[in-house]
């Protein structure tokens, strides 16, 4: 505690809280760091949106093709889909699926692309997703680039 004396009285100043200015100021400060780390972050959830489809055409919906492809001697018609892959199509020989948990439903929440043969591979199938929009563009994640 502080004394302090003005002409014959006594007060007591007690030294606890803060100052307005040294809110301000704390605030000032937590507001300049939001405003460097922020723009930093934004575009994160998209990118990850995008790497998580990459993934999914490239690994997680591609093994449970070739699983079927080996299992039936060929890729599951473009009228089939990746439906085949959950439940038996009439025409599979040897189908020991399912050969994925889940229909497969990119990170935009649309069904995956799919085409067999494929017209930008031919030899086996086109996988892709619409991406963000939605519509063939070029944000479109594709299993042929």
């Amino acid at each position: 505690m502080e004394k302090i004396y003005f002409g014959c009285a006594r007060i007591k100043r007690l030294a606890a809280g803060f100052t307005l200015i040294e809110l301000m100021l704390v605030v000032i400060i937590i507001g300049a760091l939001v405003a460097m780390v922020l723009p930093r972050l934004a575009g994160r959830s998209e990118q990850a949106r995008v790497q998580t489809a990459q993934a999914d055409i490239s690994s997680n919906i591609a093994t449970g093709l070739k699983l079927y492809e080996l299992d039936n001697g060929s890729y599951p018609s473009t009228s089939e889909g990746l439906n085949a892959l959950l439940t038996r199509p009439g025409n599979a020989k040897n189908w020991n699926g399912p050969y994925l948990e889940k229909k497969p439903t990119d990170p935009w929440g649309r069904d995956y692309q799919y085409e067999s043969p494929g017209s930008h591979r031919p030899h086996d199938y086109d996988l892709f997703s619409l991406g963000k929009d939605g519509q063939m563009s070029a944000d479109d994640v594709k299993n042929w680039e």
